[in-house]
């Protein structure tokens, strides 16, 4: 019988492409350092009263990078990035944008939902001004900045446009544009896509990069979608559940600039094959009891 199998590149194997822009990645400023960050919560169901949502993560984020964490159900995905964003308090640690530990939100850091977190009874082009003017830019300067990033994110013409008119996508496109406006160090995007049916995700995801590359913002990208967190990762953190904790980051072999067509290369398709075996592996442990959260 003869193997119809196809044989691929291993995921760690790099063109000289590939080999030469991450050496170049190497040599940007860390913006984002997270050194031994842990994460509990009450829990009367487990044996110590504490159920541990993230167990000692390290790694760091260049300059300009795009780095998405990826890992099953309950390994702490969301919890990793609200504490990240200021939102929760860790347990024990250090979250440190530019060398300064994060205490809270702050306007060095943008965030963006799966929910479409807009003022519905603001326009589109007044969504986008309300950081600005709220970090007190002159009403100039504000509408100016506004309508730059109106138009990279191609929504120029439905600036005067409410939410409720907008489809789930250019909703996102509005979040997106909303959150770089503040000049943020770095862009914090829980699952953005989720909610948008495969069509649209798409279309987003190659927004998404042409934005990342106009706007030179440094991006920390939550996933449970493997396709989308190769196709648009320099890097990808992979998480095991409980507790969650690093299991590999893995630098994408795929060369950049990114095209749809590279989902059926060799080295896209060896990368997913180890993401789903670290994944899998993972999922089919036994549960150590209590719920998880993501």
């Amino acid at each position: 019988m003869s193997d119809d199998r196809i044989q691929l590149p291993s995921y760690l194997d790099h063109v000289p492409e590939v080999l030469e822009y991450f050496a170049e990645i190497d040599q940007r400023k860390v913006v984002l350092s997270i050194e031994h960050l842990c994460r509990e919560f009450d829990s009367p169901d487990s044996p110590n009263g504490k159920l541990v949502a993230l167990s000692d993560i390290n790694f760091e984020v260049r300059r300009n990078e795009f780095i998405s964490v990826i890992g099953p159900s309950g390994c702490g995905k969301s919890t990793l990035i609200r504490v990240v964003a200021g939102l929760e308090e860790p347990s024990g640690g250090i979250v440190a944008v530019d060398g300064v530990p994060v205490t809270g939100p702050g306007a060095d850091r943008g965030m963006v939902f799966q929910n479409y977190t807009l003022f519905p009874w603001l326009t589109v082009r007044k969504n986008v001004l309300f950081g600005p003017k709220m970090k007190g830019l002159r009403d100039d300067k504000a509408m100016k900045a506004a309508d730059e990033w109106l138009k990279l994110v191609g929504l120029t013409d439905f600036a005067e446009l409410y939410p409720a008119q907008l489809s789930g996508g250019m909703k996102q496109r509005v979040a997106i544009a909303r959150a770089l406006a503040n000049d943020p160090r770095i862009l914090l995007m829980d699952e953005p896509f989720g909610a948008l049916d495969a069509q649209t995700r798409a279309s987003m995801q190659a927004h998404l990069l042409r934005i990342w590359a106009a706007a030179g913002v440094t991006v920390l990208f939550i996933t449970h979608d493997l396709d989308e967190a190769i196709y648009l990762s320099d890097r990808i953190v992979v998480l095991g559940a409980r507790p969650g904790r690093i299991l590999e980051v893995i630098e994408v072999p795929v060369a950049r600039p990114r095209s749809p067509e590279q989902f059926l290369s060799g080295h896209f398709l060896a990368t997913k094959k180890r993401l789903e075996e670290l994944i899998h592996r993972r999922e089919n442990t036994p549960n150590s009891g209590g719920s998880m959260h993501d």
